[in-house]
């Protein structure tokens, strides 16, 4: 979908804004909704499938846990510019 540091927002039908907090693997990425950030949703993009974006609906501690292995492989990879935003993130949506 896009690099880490863009932001990158999508209309979800019954949710409404999606906010994107990062990339999960090459084709599918974590969002939460924009104002609460309660509710998490695993979003893969599958060029393959006409209806084209699935939303899956993830519990706060999956996504955490998420969230944690994406910046583990960050910081394990030397991305310091990306690890030092979704750690902001990270404390910004789970502290």
């Amino acid at each position: 979908m896009n690099p880490e540091n863009s932001e990158t927002y999508i209309n979800h039908p019954t949710w409404g804004l999606l906010y994107r907090i990062c990339m999960v693997d090459e084709n599918q990425d974590l969002f939460t909704t924009l104002y609460a950030q309660r509710l998490f949703f695993l979003v893969a993009n599958d060029v393959n499938d006409i209806k084209g974006i699935k939303f899956q609906p993830i519990g706060r501690t999956e996504a955490r846990m998420m969230l944690e292995n994406r910046l583990r492989t960050l910081r394990r990879t030397g991305q310091s510019q990306e690890y030092d935003q979704l750690q902001s993130v990270f404390q910004r949506t789970f502290q």
